[in-house]
């Protein structure tokens, strides 16, 4: 899973005024390396410094300095990082490991306020987690894009399909056209002969024979031009009425919009508001959980160990202890030191735990409602953008309906102008010649011929190019074909693509976290897995399918019954375990080791120094480089002969 191909290199990480460092420097190689110390002497300060230079913006500046920063060399690169004080504003800078951290603050930097290891305690979204550094809206974007390219293609293949069946008829048409043709020129052939054949009567006028000529080349002249301006009339009246369509169509398409009913600005100080009071949610259940998790332990350990206390003066006798110990229905209250039964205090944590269950309640309410104002007001977004598009396009189809309409008008009067041109050049030509109105005739016919042969010779080469456009689209048809096929396989894998990422989320934590049970041996717990589940939800006006990520435990009682319980009867101990695989699956599923061989560990305290070596055995095998911060006693645990320590 990891990059441990590459050969290996040293990392070197230099940092100034990060957190609480004044300046320090480590070097560390691949495998394990333990920062060792006692609380408060920078361990964590240190990660936030190899986050940094990786390209974290997570990182502290220390309170007392306006700028830090961090030298990250790996092998012969060196990466940077600077960090300024702007007033209350810290600014980052420099040119770090990594250009995006999403993935690395989410699954590889995995400090005590990791967004995935504190998931599982709070009870947040699992699933919104592990799909954030994926870009549905991009996603359905690349989809549309490429159903509009199919769509184009589709039609791109029916129209050559269409062409292709035009083919024998083309034939057709074109042996009809040559043999038109043919007989055309032949008769052309036999005027001009006659026309030769009476010229030698005319050699004594040869003045008149020219004014002949010339009268019929301005004729055929006039009657050319006018054919240009009836098709130049015709392709401008085409593209009016599809002008005059494609604005009717919008103008329905306006007319019968609905006007929005809410307002995207108040929606978006809704979705805040509600946002703010999910922030304080949050804050409270971390608190219940806290307050929860302290109490279980406190029942579990029959309370405060008061042996060595001055209760009420005895002179540290044990006297009244050895009196509260002696009764096993009571205990000592670990807040007020006053003596009360176990099962008041039980009560008053069952109570906690169910408004902890309300408040998650709560939450999940406050989050649908979120989810439908967001999709509410991201559909009158997408409709305003839309409708505004529509007018923008509607006011240019009205000025160019307006220029299309100044151009036929004006081709109208052309063409008037030229029909009586033709008509006075046809008078003409019936004036020109007096006596020589037979060899006028003549000249006559030769001149109809001649425009006849043209349009033949026209329209054969229009008949040519249409059959060769049809013969030579043979292999852009084959490459069409290929391309609409690629089309439908990315758009199968990007419709596919959340589905796949979120089933290989579940499958992933719930492989890995079935082999950290067995690692770890919780003997009160018989499994813990994601279950994967479906359920329909309103965006905006319509219901989509959404999935959603259960978390499912079922733990075994002293007499070895098994039974389903919640993540709120967990000790903190397993809480952070399973954050831990949750962030683990989110580093696999999305490939984070690809670009970033670094996770680093901060905060273990709550799980036992013989289960967290074994954690950090577990998690070795999927980073180049794994970097824990640990207490002193901690540490013992996990150092080998194969394991960097650094003293703090």
């Amino acid at each position: 899973m990891s990059s441990r191909e590459t050969p290996a290199r040293e990392v070197r990480v230099a940092a100034e005024n990060i957190g609480g460092i004044d300046s320090d420097e480590l070097t560390f190689a691949p495998g394990v390396t333990v920062l060792s110390g006692r609380n408060a002497t920078n361990r964590t300060s240190f990660l936030q410094a190899i986050m940094a230079g990786l390209g974290s913006e997570r990182s502290s500046l220390k309170g007392d300095a306006d700028e830090g920063f961090v030298d990250l060399e790996i092998g012969e690169e060196t990466y940077t990082r600077t960090l300024t004080r702007h007033g209350d504003q810290v600014s980052y800078g420099g040119d770090p490991y990594l250009d995006d951290p999403q993935l690395a603050d989410l699954f590889a930097f995995l400090l005590e306020n990791n967004e995935a290891r504190r998931a599982v305690e709070r009870g947040d979204d699992l699933r919104e987690l592990i799909m954030r550094p994926v870009d549905t809206a991009d996603i359905e974007s690349e989809i549309t894009e490429l159903e509009r390219e199919k769509q184009r293609i589709d039609s791109q293949i029916d129209e050559y399909e269409r062409l292709q069946s035009e083919l024998p008829s083309l034939e057709t048409e074109r042996t009809e056209i040559e043999a038109d043709l043919e007989e055309a020129r032949a008769e052309r052939e036999e005027v001009q002969a006659a026309i030769e054949e009476a010229d030698v009567s005319l050699e004594e006028s040869r003045s008149q024979k020219q004014e002949i000529e010339d009268a019929f080349d301005r004729l055929r002249e006039a009657r050319s031009d006018l054919e240009d301006l009836e098709f130049e009339l015709e392709a401008e009246r085409t593209t009016l009425a599809d002008l005059t369509d494609e604005r009717d169509e919008l103008e329905s398409r306006l007319a019968e919009a609905e006007a929005a009913d809410e307002d995207p600005q108040r929606l978006a100080g809704r979705i805040e508001e509600l946002r703010n009071r999910q922030r304080a949610l949050n804050e409270t259940l971390s608190q219940l959980g806290s307050v929860i998790s302290f109490n279980e332990e406190m029942l579990e350990g029959d309370g405060l160990d008061l042996e060595e206390a001055d209760v009420a003066g005895d002179g540290g006798t044990g006297e009244l202890t050895d009196q509260l110990v002696a009764e096993a229905d009571r205990t000592v209250c670990w807040t007020c030191g006053s003596e009360v039964d176990a099962d008041r205090i039980e009560e008053t944590v069952d109570r906690l735990r169910d408004l902890r269950t309300e408040k998650l309640s709560e939450r999940n309410e406050l989050q649908e409602q979120i989810n439908d104002l967001t999709s509410k007001k991201s559909e009158i977004e997408r409709t305003e953008r839309e409708l505004d598009r529509a007018r923008r396009r509607l006011s240019e189809i009205e000025t160019e309906i307006e220029t299309t309409e100044e151009r036929i008008a004006d081709l109208e009067e052309r063409i008037d102008d030229q029909e009586e041109r033709v008509e006075e050049l046809e008078d003409e030509t019936e004036t020109v010649g007096g006596e020589y109105d037979d060899v006028l005739e003549l000249h006559r016919e030769a001149n109809e011929l001649d425009l006849r042969i043209d349009r033949l010779e026209s329209d054969l080469q229009d008949i040519d190019d249409q059959i060769e456009e049809r013969e030579s689209a043979e292999a852009q048809h084959e490459s069409l074909q290929d391309r609409r096929e690629e089309i439908a396989e990315e758009l199968t894998e990007l419709r596919t693509r959340v589905d796949r990422i979120e089933e290989e989320s579940v499958e992933s934590f719930n492989e890995h976290m079935a082999s950290v049970l067995e690692v770890l041996e919780y003997d009160n717990i018989e499994r813990i897995w994601i279950e994967r589940k479906t359920r329909n939800v309103r965006e905006g006006r319509r219901k989509v399918t959404k999935s959603t990520f259960d978390l499912q435990i079922v733990r075994v009682a002293d007499d070895g019954t098994t039974y389903r319980d919640t993540i709120d009867h967990l000790s903190e101990s397993e809480r952070e375990v399973i954050g831990l695989v949750f962030a683990l699956a989110g580093y696999l599923v999305h490939e984070v080791y690809e670009e970033l061989p670094v996770m680093l560990f901060d905060s273990l305290e709550a799980i036992d120094s013989d289960r967290i070596a074994r954690v950090i055995d577990y998690f070795e095998e999927f980073a180049d480089y794994l970097v824990v911060a640990l207490l002193p006693e901690d540490a013992e645990a996990v150092i080998d002969a194969s394991t960097a320590v650094a003293e703090f």
